[in-house]
């Protein structure tokens, strides 16, 4: 599920010149098109492999290979020669798919699958056939067509229409193991197998049930990490913190390309250390790093937003705990609020990881290319 959000974050470098809602960029290369942008619409024939990322994202024409759509309305009316990876708020996956499916949104209706499928969302309809398994997890979740394989289910509420059929083992996860009825026609009983929702298998980890509940719990659980985290290091070492923060309120510039080039350079060597046997034990050690890294980077950034908001208003700089505190939690808060923003959320994120590392190098190691400009 994840490749998909992975591909979404690329997609920003080429939405990020647009100026309008309704503009949109498109790359053609080695067969593949790539689109992104506000409205956007494919059309075009004899494409391999498909990148679209947007408000409101449709694939009209047939691909000879994968789908990688993501936008809060997504909808892929072609057919799909390969993969399909589907991720918004309202999702249609209506062309057929050659491979296998893997979709996640509110709503989500997915037609025919030759593969297998993984779908997870609060509404679901399956509503073509599926000629391989299915792991679906949902709230309202609604049968319409045939399942070849075994089924993998969670929800609260399950509907099957008349051609609703399962060819192989039905396992359903239930807080009440036996409450969700299953006509016969559907599967038989001896091929049902109940068991509570807590023991969902680590194979459909990934497939949660959404709920804008959740939703915003999680959204409040990482403010408050990064608030607590900002806030403790700003108790415990507030002068090289305020030096950081300074210097990313005045020279974010030079923080952004010292970050970008820092970051790029132990990524880079970890694809350097995979080319050789005794790298490929340090590798590891150096993708840690650089995840390590953009973690602190984002979190003394947004505390250095959130000092820079308390400046703006007319307060003066933090110098107790209480203050830093408040500067903490302000950051994060708004860093968490723009970062919601569809696509350009993500961008903004990116970059202000890479300026907190930035800050940190600097301070650290003091480049004297840098340290003078």
């Amino acid at each position: 599920m994840g490749r998909i959000f992975l591909m979404a974050a690329v997609f920003l470098f080429l939405a990020a010149p647009l100026g309008a809602q309704e503009k949109k960029e498109r790359l053609d290369f080695g067969g593949d098109s790539f689109l992104a942008g506000g409205t956007v619409v494919f059309d075009a024939d004899g494409v391999d492999d498909l990148f679209m990322a947007g408000e409101t994202v449709r694939g009209k024409r047939a691909i000879a290979g994968s789908a990688h759509l993501a936008g809060r309305k997504v909808s892929m009316t072609g057919a799909v020669g390969g993969d399909a990876y589907l991720a918004g708020m309202d999702v249609a996956l209506e062309g057929r798919v050659a491979g296998d499916a893997t979709l996640a949104g509110y709503t989500v209706r997915v037609g025919e699958v030759a593969g297998d499928l993984r779908v997870s969302g609060a509404n679901l309809v399956l509503a073509g056939p599926v000629a391989g398994y299915a792991l679906v997890a949902g709230d309202e979740v609604a049968f319409e067509s045939t399942i070849a394989g075994d089924v993998s289910l969670t929800a609260r509420e399950v509907t099957f229409a008349d051609g609703a059929r399962i060819g192989g083992k039905l396992t359903l996860y239930e807080e009440k193991p036996g409450a969700l009825e299953v006509p016969a026609r559907v599967v038989p009983e001896d091929r049902i197998e109940r068991r509570k929702a807590s023991e969902w298998s680590e194979a459909t980890q990934d497939l949660e049930v959404w709920s804008i509940q959740r939703a915003f719990g999680r959204f409040l659980i990482g403010i408050v990490i990064v608030a607590a985290i900002a806030a403790a290091i700003a108790a415990v070492i507030p002068e090289k913190l305020a030096d950081l923060r300074r210097a990313i309120l005045q020279r974010p510039w030079r923080s952004l390309l010292v970050g970008f080039l820092a970051q790029s350079a132990v990524i880079g060597s970890t694809v350097i250390l995979m080319l050789t046997i005794v790298g490929l034990l340090l590798a590891p050690a150096a993708v840690l790093v650089a995840l390590v890294a953009a973690f602190a980077g984002y979190v003394v950034a947004a505390y250095a937003v959130g000092v820079g908001l308390l400046l703006l208003i007319g307060r003066p700089e933090p110098d107790s705990i209480a203050t830093r505190a408040l500067a903490a939690g302000t950051g994060a808060l708004a860093v968490g609020i723009v970062a919601l923003i569809p696509f350009l959320g993500w961008l903004f994120v990116l970059a202000l990881a890479l300026t907190g590392i930035g800050a940190i190098v600097v301070k650290v190691f003091r480049p004297g290319l840098f340290a003078a400009a």
